[in-house]
């Protein structure tokens, strides 16, 4: 797992350009700590910063390879979980190689087959190549987005980075945000492609981008496609079980200390289970980690979300699973410090907007990191096997907007209340929400014969696998990734996925509750208490200390009064946030609250030229 930067100048020597270099791969060196290093010759400049995780001593890079053509070098970020195969694959075909590192067989792999060679990997990866031999650059991004990967065309060809903080820490970087990047910002609709910064752009899941001197152009590799699923029940069961065992099993392979991510919910608790089966074979035990907050236990309230504390069932299953397991305990100041919430920001490049679920996955994972560097999460499961709570709900299920806004807006109100009403008019959310759900849609086919209850079912796991997933997923990058850490996703495996996509609602749910597949494919490792347990999201805490803490922090903003936010949100609003002096504040002004201050300091942070014509 890397950090990856570079610059394509078809018109200048990027000899000249090192302090330029050097600035872009720096940004990414909270992705790779271990070590760090460029390549550049002629139009081509390449940046790495290293995570070791595979191959300590020999997996550096940049990584290229001469050939009688001339130089093929890479920078590659990620893992390719069938990179074995690869090498053995590639030996025969009379490949030579010189360290076990996968990066080495992914390049191999373009040497044998061209950017055809995405086709071949499973895994999770952004990786660029410049081929010498045709003055060409190669982007190539994993099937589900797991992996960041931005881009950003120049006048003579184009900037590249892991993160947008690559790109912008070129002068050559556009930091102007448009109407439209706000409205990407306050939407929660990841649209394919969309970087937010004007002229930015992100290398597409599934996709290879590839740049000459005659300009830019993609190619979809892979995409969720409509398949017939002829299976019954049993073989359906059986099957989901055999990919998750592959699936664990090659995530395990590290050369440095691992671990599980544990929340006592099905998914992370069943991922925790097939791991620690698999390592016992081999005498190992699994170390887990759960993230909990001081005194939730003992005084936690039930609401429409949460109806229990995660903390009893993650006990259950590291008793059953015989896991090393450390609850990583935290508290309201933690959460509710300006400092973390600068790290958080730092991390994204955007203000996101979770708030403390932020802060508190941002702090799990740097306590993670002082012991493992690689963890493996049960994050995407819900996309997949149908987990959410809309997937049952007769208003999401009807349609006209993206399933999981319907609940959002019921829960926790409106993203864009914190707006000037001006602001909010000219945005107009609800009509860019409208017109990313109907090009959504469009995107998915019917299979023959589908019923329409069945189809509509299709259309919201599509929905959710291929715009919900994404925002997740970068959020669980960018935190972990800002620590050093890898995460790894069992249930993104592209196999699974297009399986159990295509599986009917009917076999999804066949016992009437959710992820009915992944609840009897690993039943028998699961303790009865996870088996029975009702989705649970990932937590938040109810300490009012930490409203108490927001409330404070507004009024300190409020001290400011020229601050550029109150150029977009609503000063009066934020006014009454501050002044409430009650014991409680409900989610939905909470969220107003964190949406405010993020947005403050971001523009702080990254100063952009906001436009809005």
């Amino acid at each position: 797992m890397c950090g990856i930067a570079g610059w394509i100048s078809y018109q200048r020597d990027l000899r000249s350009e090192q302090d330029t270099l050097d600035a872009m791969t720096g940004t990414m060196a909270c992705r790779g700590p271990d070590a760090g290093g460029t390549w550049v010759s002629g139009p081509a400049a390449l940046g790495h910063r290293r995570l070791a995780v595979i191959d300590l001593p020999g997996g550096r890079q940049p990584m290229s390879v001469r050939t009688s053509g001339g130089e093929v070098a890479m920078v590659y970020s990620g893992e390719a979980y069938n990179f074995t195969e690869l090498r053995r694959e590639l030996t025969a075909r009379g490949h030579h190689f010189t360290t076990d590192s996968d990066t080495e067989a992914v390049l191999h792999g373009y040497l044998e087959w061209g950017d055809a060679v995405a086709e071949r990997l499973n895994g999770m990866y952004a990786f660029a190549i410049w081929d010498t031999r045709t003055r060409r650059l190669v982007m190539i991004r994993d099937r589900m987005g797991i992996k960041p990967f931005y881009y950003s065309p120049t006048a003579d060809g184009v900037l590249f980075g892991s993160e947008p903080k690559a790109i912008l820490a070129n002068p050559l970087a556009d930091r102007t945000v448009t109407a439209d990047g706000l409205r990407e910002l306050f939407a929660f609709v990841k649209t394919p492609g969309h970087a937010v910064w004007h002229g930015m752009r992100e290398v597409e899941p599934g996709t290879v981008v590839t740049v000459d001197a005659d300009g830019i152009r993609t190619r979809v590799y892979w995409s969720l496609e409509t398949r017939p699923h002829t299976d019954d029940r049993a073989a359906t069961i059986a099957h989901v079980r055999e990919l998750l065992d592959d699936t664990v099993r090659r995530q395990l392979v590290a050369d440095v200390p691992l671990c599980t991510l544990l929340s006592g919910g099905l998914d992370s608790s069943a991922m925790t289970a097939l791991a620690a089966r698999h390592l016992a074979e081999s005498g190992r035990r699994v170390r887990s980690f759960a993230v909990d907050f001081a005194g939730r236990t003992e005084n936690f309230v039930a609401d429409e979300l949460r109806t229990t504390p995660d903390t009893p069932f993650v006990h259950d299953v590291a008793e059953a699973a015989g896991t090393d397991h450390q609850d990583i305990v935290l508290d309201s100041d933690q959460l509710a410090d300006p400092e973390v919430r600068s790290r958080v920001i730092r991390a994204r490049d955007l203000p996101a907007g979770l708030g403390d679920m932020d802060a508190s996955l941002y702090l799990l994972f740097k306590a993670i990191r002082q012991h493992s560097t690689v963890a493996l999460s049960g994050e995407s499961a819900d996309e997949v096997f149908g987990g959410y709570l809309q997937f049952f709900d007769p208003e999401a299920r009807k349609g006209g907007t993206f399933p999981w806004l319907v609940k959002f807006a019921r829960q926790l109100g409106d993203d864009e209340s914190v707006l000037l009403p001006d602001v909010a008019k000219l945005l107009d959310i609800d009509g860019y929400t409208r017109d990313s759900y109907a090009t959504a849609r469009a995107e998915v086919r019917r299979l023959e014969g589908e019923s329409d209850f069945e189809f509509r079912m299709r259309e919201m796991s599509y929905l959710h696998l291929t715009r919900f997933v994404r925002v997740l997923l970068d959020r669980k990058d960018r935190a972990s990734m800002a620590v050093g850490l890898e995460v790894r996703v069992p249930f993104c495996d592209h196999r699974l996925v297009e399986y159990v996509y295509n599986a009917p609602w009917a076999l999804k749910s066949f016992d009437g509750r959710e992820k009915s597949l992944l609840r009897e494919a690993t039943a028998d490792v699961l303790p009865k208490s996870v088996y029975d347990r009702v989705k649970s999201p990932y937590p938040s805490t109810q300490d009012p200390a930490y409203a108490v803490a927001l409330r404070n922090a507004l009024k300190d903003l409020l001290a400011r009064p020229s601050h550029p936010v109150f150029d977009l949100v609503s000063r009066e609003r934020t006014e009454r946030d501050a002044a409430f002096d009650g014991p409680v504040v409900d989610q939905a002004a909470r969220k107003g609250m964190e949406r405010t201050l993020d947005l403050a300091l971001w523009l702080d942070m990254y100063r952009p030229t906001i436009t809005l014509d």
